[in-house]
C-alpha cells in the first residue's frame, strides 16, 4: 500500500485541512499519515480562531513517521509561521522526502487570511524551493507573484513570475476565474492548459486541500505529473458533481462519491 502524509492544519468542521486529506487519500485507496501544524475553530461560514503548534513538536511528529512509515508523497498545506516552516523543510530535507506538494494555504475559501507577511516571505524563499509542484489558486497566485490576475494570460505571467522561486512545477488553478475552471501546469517553462466545465456547485470548502491530496496520492502511484494533475482534476470534479450539501456557508465536498 502507497503512504502519503500530510502536514497542514485540522478543519474543526472536517471539509478542509487535515480531514480533507485523510479523507481524500482514503478514498484513493492509500495510507494516511499526518503532522498537525494548527487547531482551527471554523466552519462553512468562516475562520474563527487558530491555534499554532510549536514547531520542536511539528518536528517530533515528522521524525515519527519517516523512522517508522517512510511516505511515497508528501502534501503540504497550512504552515502558519516562518519557524514551522523552517522545521518542515529541514526534516524533509533530512529524510529526501521526494514527491513534496504544496498548497500554498494563504486565503481561506471564504477570504480569511490565514498568514501573516513573515510567513508568506518564509513559504516563497524556503518551501516553495523544495516542492516538486506547487498549487496555488487565483488569490494565493496573485499573493505569490506581485500582481492582480483577471483572465488566462494573467494566470500565464503569474506562473512565470513564481517559477523564479522554485525549480518544481506550478499548477495555477482557475476556479476563481468567471469565465472557466481552466487550470494552467507550468513545467520547466512549458505550457499545458486543463480545460473543465464549471461545476455549477456554490459548496467548495477545501476545494484546494482535496486537490493537491489527489495530486499527491497519484504522484505517490507512479504516474506523471501532468498525469497526476489530470487525475486529480477529475477527482475533484466528481467531489464537486456530487452536489453534497452541508452548512450554512460554502459547503464541504463529498470525498467519497465514488465508494
Amino acid at each position: 500500500m502507497k503512504k502519503v502524509l500530510t502536514i497542514a492544519g485540522s478543519d474543526s468542521s472536517g471539509g478542509a485541512g487535515i480531514q480533507a486529506d485523510i479523507k481524500t487519500i482514503t478514498a484513493h485507496k492509500m495510507y494516511a499519515m499526518s503532522a498537525i501544524t494548527a487547531l482551527t475553530a471554523q466552519n462553512t461560514t468562516g475562520v474563527y480562531g487558530i491555534m499554532k503548534a510549536k514547531p520542536q513538536f511539528i518536528g517530533q511528529q515528522l521524525d515519527c513517521i519517516f523512522t517508522d512509515i517512510y511516505p511515497d508523497s508528501v502534501k503540504i498545506g497550512m504552515v502558519s509561521n516562518s519557524e514551522i516552516i523552517r522545521v518542515i523543510v529541514e526534516k524533509l530535507e533530512y529524510y529526501e522526502a521526494k514527491n513534496i506538494v504544496v498548497d500554498p494555504v494563504m486565503i481561506s475559501t471564504s477570504g480569511h487570511k490565514l498568514l501573516s507577511e513573515e510567513a508568506q516571505e518564509a513559504i516563497i524563499t524556503r518551501l516553495l524551493p523544495i516542492a516538486t509542484l506547487i498549487t496555488p489558486n487565483i488569490p494565493e497566485a496573485e499573493v505569490l507573484s506581485g500582481f492582480s490576475i483577471q483572465n488566462e494570460k494573467d494566470m500565464i505571467k503569474a506562473a512565470e513570475k513564481i517559477s523564479e522561486n522554485t525549480k518544481g512545477a506550478i499548477l495555477v488553478t482557475g476556479g476563481h476565474l468567471l469565465d472557466s475552471a481552466n487550470d494552467l501546469l507550468y513545467e520547466n517553462g512549458n505550457l499545458h492548459w486543463l480545460k473543465a466545465e464549471r461545476v455549477n456547485n456554490p459548496n467548495t470548502h477545501g476545494t484546494g486541500c482535496t486537490l493537491s491530496s489527489a495530486i499527491a496520492c497519484n504522484l505517490a502511484a507512479g504516474y506523471s505529473l501532468a498525469e497526476s494533475v489530470k487525475n486529480a482534476k477529475e477527482y475533484l470534479t466528481g467531489a464537486l458533481k456530487a452536489m453534497l450539501d452541508l452548512g450554512q456557508g460554502s459547503g464541504p465536498l463529498n470525498h467519497v462519491y465514488d465508494l
